[in-house]
């Protein structure tokens, strides 16, 4: 069920009421394989096995089973599926209940328990919750406080834990590539999906990591070939970028 108590802080708190319209009215479209959100299914099949395997040298010493973990800003449960597919006790939150209700469909259907709610980190924060992983994937560059955000996610993140975060640099190069290219020439995105003085360098990420505790650790970017039309781990962090962080 949505957790209809929660919808008060998705009001005035650390959202935007216009970009949760927006991903209500593509919220069905986030397993299609053939819509909107196509290539986010590909982009998002290729930073999977990025992040499964950091996943399992940061725990090297525990059975996944034992683990839990929360998605911050999950979609369509995307990350949460495969996550939970390697015995993961996973919950999902997002700000736009129609991502939920999808989400929650698609998880059903794969036979998959996870536990999604519609409400925004600072909820959990109240409630004292803390999960082994967290992850917060493209969410960074569509609220309104970054770095309340980031302390958000860090409080949530049990001692020993690992901090999954993935976004867009702000670069002349991923003006080009990430808003230009992606939402107006090859389409990979709906228009408006991003605004470029929202990006996040990995340095300024690193610093907000830096000032909740965290230990910031491996860094590895995104590539997409528009010839192949592939995407691709590279050393090139210009554009697409995931970090993690260990507490």
């Amino acid at each position: 069920m949505l957790d209809k108590s929660a919808l008060q802080y998705t009001k005035s708190a650390n959202t935007s009421a216009e970009e949760i319209a927006r991903f209500d009215a593509l919220a069905e479209a986030w397993w299609d394989p053939n819509g909107q959100y196509r290539r986010v299914l590909e982009f998002n099949a290729c930073r999977w096995h990025v992040i499964e395997r950091q996943i399992r040298q940061h725990f090297q010493e525990k059975s996944l089973s034992e683990l839990s973990a929360l998605d911050v800003g999950c979609g369509g449960g995307l990350l949460c599926e495969p996550l939970a597919q390697l015995g993961v006790a996973v919950t999902g939150i997002d700000a736009s209940e129609m991502s939920i209700r999808v989400a929650q469909r698609h998880a059903k259907a794969s036979g998959l328990s996870i536990n999604y709610r519609h409400c925004l980190s600072e909820v959990l924060v109240d409630e004292s919750r803390q999960f082994d992983i967290v992850m917060n994937t493209e969410v960074i560059e569509h609220v309104p406080d970054q770095a309340q955000l980031i302390a958000e996610c860090c409080a949530l993140l049990k001692p020993g834990g690992l901090l999954v975060l993935a976004t867009l640099n702000r670069t002349f190069k991923s003006f080009l590539f990430g808003i230009v290219g992606a939402e107006y020439v090859l389409r990979l995105l709906p228009v408006g999906t991003h605004s470029w003085k929202a990006f996040v360098k990995p340095a300024e990420l690193q610093g907000m990591i830096a000032e909740n505790g965290l230990t910031a650790g491996a860094i590895s970017g995104m590539s997409f070939n528009p010839f192949t039309s592939k995407w691709r781990t590279s050393s090139d962090t210009s554009v697409n970028y995931l970090l993690f962080a260990a507490k």
